[in-house]
């Protein structure tokens, strides 16, 4: 059975703290950004399986390298459903940049599996969603942590560890996280081999490193538990220093952090992979998130999004009928 429309959301995410570590097993902290988000609309046509999205336009078959990932998706709940001759169009709508260490690959395979059990009236649990949307992730990361995942299909901060359940982390302070784009694309691939060869050239100094990310995730969720919004700061803060040293960071993200902290940010981090993509910053108030917007703004910056960290505190992971 298929329905007149099959609908399927997800949304951005952000790592506030644990990247690069997180893929030698140390724990990660990681935000949706539920304000930012991605659809996907399933609806039947005459004839065909055809594809409409920022990334391609076109048969599904004939999908570009790029799209690959999604169509090993959409072909494996087809075969599951045993609807590989069905006839429909899947329309992808993103508020997501792409290549910025926001999820956009992960949002995507979310919505697009949500909207496919949909469209065929079928349920979808948890470990299901996460089962799939790992079919598409691994065809364009090749070995995914499975974090980016759990978040963008998530309406809760999570607790992240590689190999482990991941549990959800309400978040309960008064202040916002201010997203930052620097414009370039980040650059995961690059930056995780980097991290690599410094591993096996230094080990057990490049250890030393990951276990202080690791110290600082747990610190992060303490000073979280406790309300210390300055702690959190100053914890992205050595963060950055650290992911610097590691050579993940860029003259433009040295840049526009050195900016954010001197115009109201508690402390100010790259986030995801690096090379480029966002930054994080935090701010006390609406008074100081005012003040970095404008200083960002003048540096150049075109877009920027706005967390207010207690509304973190107010959703929960919800699974309905369809999802």
């Amino acid at each position: 059975m298929t329905l007149e429309q099959g609908i399927g959301v997800s949304n951005a995410k952000i790592i506030l703290i644990g990247e690069h570590a997180a893929v030698y097993g140390k724990p990660a902290i990681v935000v949706p950004l539920t304000a930012v988000k991605l659809t996907a609309v399933t609806t039947p046509i005459a004839q065909g399986q055809l594809i409409e999205s920022n990334y391609y336009t076109g048969p599904l078959a004939k999908a570009i390298k790029s799209f690959a990932g999604i169509k090993k998706l959409i072909q494996t709940i087809l075969e599951r459903f045993n609807q590989q001759q069905a006839n429909f169009k899947l329309t992808i709508t993103s508020q997501i940049p792409a290549e910025r260490g926001m999820g956009s690959s992960a949002a995507t395979a979310v919505a697009v599996t949500r909207s496919l059990y949909d469209f065929f009236d079928k349920k979808l649990n948890r470990a299901t969603l996460l089962e799939l949307a790992n079919v598409a992730e691994t065809v364009t990361h090749g070995a995914p942590s499975g974090m980016d995942a759990a978040t963008t299909s998530s309406t809760a901060p999570i607790w992240f560890v590689k190999g482990h359940a991941s549990y959800n982390l309400p978040i309960n302070l008064k202040g916002n996280l201010v997203i930052a784009d620097s414009g370039i694309r980040g650059q995961t691939g690059p930056a995780v081999r980097t991290v690599r060869e410094r591993m096996a050239d230094f080990p057990q100094e490049t250890s030393v490193f990951m276990d202080q990310l690791a110290e600082l995730a747990l610190s992060t969720r303490k000073a979280i538990a406790s309300q210390q919004l300055a702690q959190v700061g100053q914890n992205f803060t050595t963060a950055q220093l650290i992911l610097q040293t590691l050579g993940v960071s860029s003259e433009t993200i040295d840049h526009l952090v050195f900016v954010a902290q001197r115009n109201g940010s508690l402390g100010t981090k790259l986030t995801g992979g690096g090379r480029g993509g966002c930054i994080i910053a935090l701010t006390a108030d609406q008074a100081n998130t005012d003040r970095l917007l404008a200083a960002l703004a003048a540096e150049g910056v075109t877009q920027t999004w706005v967390q207010p960290l207690a509304h973190l505190n107010q959703t929960i992971n919800q699974e309905y009928d369809h999802d």
